[in-house]
């Protein structure tokens, strides 16, 4: 399974974009090359004549997540000059080693578009589950974390039998459910804490514009509750941001292969080796190969069953708490 959104790309091509008897051309940087290069060194010896020969002027290659539109070919030197960060991608320092890619099918930062597009529309038919610890007391907690405004309901909650001390599993009157309501806030939020000074919350992250506090009932103020969130995933911004802090659990990431292999083949002819490809990958052989509007269609059916047993094992695990007068009862 992949650790960080950079490897669930490199799985999406692995297993559907790019057959390994049918990869597309591609060289590796011989030199360093910062945002300002133009010059760019390649490894000729990756490369038949005629694939170098393919970089001449007008020729789009890519770098990690960059794509250059090449001006010239030096054949002698194993040099192409280039135009830096066209068609929407910004120039990058790329170290030796890395890949280039000659006039790809499936541009790298497309793909990545395309995760972060599958990643933002899980919601809500699934969701990302996030425990707190929150000191209770009266009136309500401003919440502060960094994705903390992805927060969209709480599911249960554990109270004061957590610590253990004397007296602690008592509320001083009679025991009763925990119960928490989630509340939204202006962006940015400015409240005056206990020892009176004036504190600020602003969510400035890729996220709902709004500031989120609970208030706790039933529960003595100074206990520890462990409150579990229902939220939003969060949608990633660089290819090294961990499947983890995104919310994605290992389960999920089959589905966001499927909907991106279905969004980069829509509307387009695609190779038939990598139609053949992809019709192994999903086990469907019921379609004409180069087809891509029913391998379109399969995939996005492949996804959907992904899709209902995940929400089935959530169902089970986080069963819908019952609200009244829009307090949680878990």
């Amino acid at each position: 399974m992949s650790t960080n959104i950079a490897g669930l790309v490199d799985r999406v091509y692995r297993e559907y974009l790019e057959p390994m008897d049918d990869l597309t051309s591609y060289t590796t940087l011989a030199t360093e090359v910062n945002t300002s290069v133009t010059s760019i060194v390649f490894d000729g010896d990756l490369l038949t004549q005629e694939e170098e020969d393919a970089m001449d002027a007008g020729t789009i290659i890519e770098c990690e997540q960059e794509l250059m539109r090449c001006t010239a070919l030096d054949t002698v030197n194993n040099t192409v000059t280039v135009v830096r960060g066209v068609l929407g991608t910004t120039a990058a320092t790329h170290i030796v080693g890395k890949v280039i890619k000659i006039a790809p099918v499936f541009p790298r930062r497309n793909v990545f578009d395309a995760v972060c597009d599958q990643i933002k529309n899980l919601y809500p038919t699934l969701f990302s589950v996030e425990v707190k610890s929150i000191t209770s007391k009266t009136g309500y907690i401003p919440l502060s974390g960094s994705t903390d405004n992805h927060l969209v309901a709480p599911i249960k909650a554990i109270s004061q039998y957590t610590d253990f001390s004397a007296g602690s599993d008592e509320t001083g009157t009679v025991f009763a459910g925990v119960a928490v309501e989630l509340v939204d806030l202006p962006n940015p939020f400015t409240y005056t804490d206990a020892d009176g000074n004036s504190q600020t919350i602003t969510y400035s992250n890729n996220g709902p514009d709004n500031v989120k506090a609970v208030q706790i009932y039933n529960v003595n103020a100074g206990h520890t509750v462990f409150v579990t969130f229902k939220k939003k995933f969060v949608t990633p911004t660089l290819e090294t941001d961990t499947l983890a802090t995104v919310g994605l659990e290992d389960e999920y990431e089959p589905i966001i292969m499927a909907g991106v292999a279905a969004q980069m083949i829509s509307g387009r002819d695609i190779p038939t080796a990598t139609a053949d490809y992809i019709t192994d990958q999903i086990g469907t052989s019921n379609f004409p190969v180069n087809s891509a509007g029913n391998i379109r269609t399969s995939l996005l059916r492949y996804q959907a069953d992904l899709i209902e047993q995940a929400r089935k094992d959530l169902r089970a695990r986080y069963p819908e708490p019952v609200t009244v007068n829009k307090i949680a009862y878990t």
